[in-house]
């Protein structure tokens, strides 16, 4: 998955309804954008939201199905 030109590899399997996991980002909203695009695509609901963790801009993405 590509969020704002940074590849991450990403274990979908393994990503479980209920879990989260953290994005560092500075454009938030077209971050937002390209993760949505892929949750849509694995058929996962998730939940996303623009966070500050420890001193980092980014998106925390939530698997709620």
């Amino acid at each position: 998955m590509r969020v704002n030109g940074v590849s991450y590899n990403v274990d979908w399997r393994k990503f479980r309804v209920g879990w989260s996991f953290f994005i560092p980002c500075l454009r938030v909203e077209e971050g937002k954008a390209e993760v949505s695009v892929v949750m849509k695509r694995l058929k996962f609901g998730c939940v996303i939201k623009p966070v500050i963790e420890n001193g980092l801009k980014g998106l925390r993405i939530w698997r709620v199905r």
